[in-house]
């Protein structure tokens, strides 16, 4: 590092270069090795200490670069969503990613780029302690500058400063925000007097003491308008759009209050330390990401992800029953479903007799699970696999709510085994009525026509497609496990849609619906979408995507196709009946095996898939998920039979009765 300050000492070329032949010195050559670039840095501050003409060379080519490119994008752009949307800005990653942006030595943040140019750098910056920053920069004395450095330097703040001021009083005024939150009409908006603000502040006279204070007020009263509209959005929806706007403006008012505090320091001549270093810091970690297509993906997800799971909670509530009175009602809608779907799985049997080509087989397949689906939630039924990607999210609600305090993971722990054994009782219902359905119609069939509806062949190909391990069966599951899921989601984004969109409202607006159907019935129908809407979808695109499955395997050319638990189940019957209950035991054994196993791997699948889902929404870390699987193990082994069946009423637990009004 000496020899770096000392060719530069004598050449004076480019201070650019100079800190990134500094930045390949202090980074250590792997990652975890923290340790090395801490070391390297108070090697630094050493030879600083000890050659006051490289203390000036250094401080020299740090203040030139600050004074001569321009700043202001790397302060107002880097770390911060851009204004052009969210799949603008996918797009333009993307595209970077590809092919990377030409470097233009005009711009701080160009230059900034190439002094830490490696991914791996935010790790190490971010792990030296800020008292070690703390040191080079107190090594480096800035205090004995030259003044017109400082000021040339200090100007790019200023001005980032306004920009950012300008973007965010721009932001407040977006008519999506102002649809959110109706306040900012009729009184003076916070986002405009920051502004109003920051201009007294910048004009304030030379030899007058700046106060920060009211400038700090309109932040504080802008991120309380931001905070509002995310928590009424679980009651109001929200939307890409929206999510990206508030994202990008609770980031302009972080780095706005970061920069105003290094300003102010440099005004009262005091020193900014922790504030540059967390400047600092921000501005590597964001330089590190600026083309990380998953970073944001993943940053704006997670909060649309929480809108969404957050409508599939409470949708979710109603598949988790506390009393016995509700556990065998459960029972009983999921019987009720076991009536439809034999009679669906006849007709899928009837269709794939005639061998239609795939695109308009597939098509048939999709409308006959979809309409089904729709029509057992029409009737208030149950389909057992339904209940996972619902009920997932209510437990997260549940984790994130509990923070680790005792009784509220007693509740939690309550929750999970009501969930665990309503999801039980409801394959119990949906099977016990799918498989004596679905004979009865083989049955009825053979009595009226002679003729088995399933021949001997086709008997032995249905219960070899769900044999365990002599065909892809649990795979198949699997893929069926991950359509539940994806319908969970679905149904969630389109209860958001429902609310957010005012979809009720703009259908009592219809007249020549009103005219069809007269205006009490018109508002009856409305309510039932409003309420409604989420389920109807998810329930017609679970069809859609089981029905599908099979149809996108042959145009992709892969065995792609779904098993599901209650039509598996009433294919045995179908199967039974087709070779007159001519059967072996030990294909009686294996029959139902593999429909147990199948409709565990449906279960397993979704439910794991919606609750990381639904957990990642919330940040819930590894300690709640530590915490929750020792609970978790401890509640089963000491209290099994609650994971089973309810407790009568009289003896139900307090958390029990508790739990279910989360």
């Amino acid at each position: 590092m000496e020899k770096v300050l000392r060719d530069y000492a004598l050449l004076q070329n480019n201070p650019a270069r100079l800190l990134a032949d500094l930045v390949s010195h202090i980074r250590p050559p792997k990652v975890s090795q923290d340790e090395y670039a801490i070391h390297a840095i108070q090697a630094l501050c050493h030879v600083l200490h000890g050659n006051p003409e490289y203390v000036v060379t250094l401080r020299q080519a740090i203040l030139k670069l600050l004074g001569d490119h321009k700043p202001v994008s790397l302060f107002v752009d880097s770390g911060i969503q851009p204004g052009s949307g969210f799949f603008t800005e996918m797009s333009r990653r993307i595209g970077h990613k590809l092919l990377p942006d030409a470097v233009n030595p005009a711009y701080l943040k160009d230059l900034f780029s190439l002094i830490f140019p490696k991914a791996s750098d935010e790790q190490w910056v971010l792990a030296v302690p800020d008292d070690v920053w703390w040191q080079l920069i107190d090594a480096l004395r800035f205090e004995d500058s030259d003044q017109a450095l400082v000021a040339a330097s200090q100007r790019g703040l200023l001005d980032a400063v306004q920009v950012l001021s300008y973007r965010l009083s721009a932001s407040g005024l977006e008519p999506e925000l102002i649809r959110n939150h109706p306040e900012l009409e009729n009184h003076a908006s916070p986002f405009i007097t920051q502004n109003i603000e920051l201009g007294v502040f910048l004009n304030s006279p030379a030899d007058i003491v700046p106060d920060a204070k009211h400038i700090l007020v309109m932040l504080d009263q802008c991120r309380q308008v931001i905070t509002k509209i995310r928590r009424n959005s679980s009651q109001t929806g929200t939307s890409i759009h929206l999510t990206f706007l508030l994202q990008r403006m609770t980031q302009q008012i972080q780095r706005l209050e970061n920069l105003l505090s290094i300003i102010v320091s440099f005004r009262v001549e005091e020193h900014a330390t922790d504030s540059i270093i967390r400047l600092f810091k921000t501005l590597v970690s964001a330089e590190s990401h600026k083309n990380d297509v998953s970073q944001h993906w993943r940053s704006n997800m997670e909060l649309l992800a929480l809108r969404v799971t957050e409508n599939a909670s409470r949708t979710g509530e109603h598949y988790i029953t506390e009393t016995r009175s509700e556990y065998f009602t459960l029972m009983r809608s999921a019987m009720g479903a076991g009536l439809i779907i034999a009679v669906m799985a006849m007709i899928k049997i009837i269709a794939a007799k005639h061998h239609f080509a795939p695109l308009t087989e597939g098509i048939l397949f999709s409308l006959n699970y979809g309409l089904g689906f729709v029509l057992i939630h029409i009737l208030h039924f149950t389909v057992a696999t339904k209940q996972p990607a619902m009920t997932a999210a209510a437990i997260a609600a549940s984790i994130d709510a509990s923070d680790g305090k005792t009784k509220e993971m007693d509740n939690l722990i309550a929750i999970i085994a009501q969930t665990v054994r309503s999801q039980i009782i409801a394959i119990i219902g949906n099977v016990s009525l799918a498989v004596p359905t679905a004979m009865l119609i083989g049955w009825l069939i053979y009595t009226a026509t002679g003729e088995h509806f399933v021949s001997v062949d086709k008997a032995h190909h249905l219960l070899a497609d769900i044999h365990p391990y002599q065909s892809a069966a649990l795979i198949y599951a699997g893929v069926a496990g991950v359509c539940l899921f994806l319908s969970g989601l679905i149904a969630g984004y389109h209860d958001n849609l429902a609310v957010y969109n005012k979809i009720p409202a703009r259908l009592r607006a219809l007249g020549w619906l009103k005219k069809l159907l007269g205006a009490p019935r018109l508002d009856r129908v409305a309510r039932y979408i409003e309420n409604n809407l989420g389920a109807l979808a998810g329930n017609f695109y679970f069809g859609c995507l089981l029905g599908g499955m099979s149809a996108l395997g042959v145009l992709l050319g892969l065995p792609i196709d779904i098993r599901h638990i209650a039509f598996s189940s009433a294919f045995v019957g179908f199967s039974f009946v087709g070779l007159d209950f001519d059967i072996t035991w030990q294909l009686g054994f294996m029959a139902g095996l593999s429909v147990l196993l199948i409709g565990f791997v449906n279960l397993t699948v979704s439910f794991g898939l919606a609750l990381y889902v639904a957990m990642k929404s919330r940040k819930v870390g590894l300690v709640q998920w530590r915490r929750l699987l020792v609970s978790l193990v401890k509640r089963l082994y000491k209290e099994p039979a609650r994971f089973f069946l309810p407790p009568k009423a009289s003896v139900a637990p307090a958390e029990e009765t508790d739990a279910g009004h989360h």
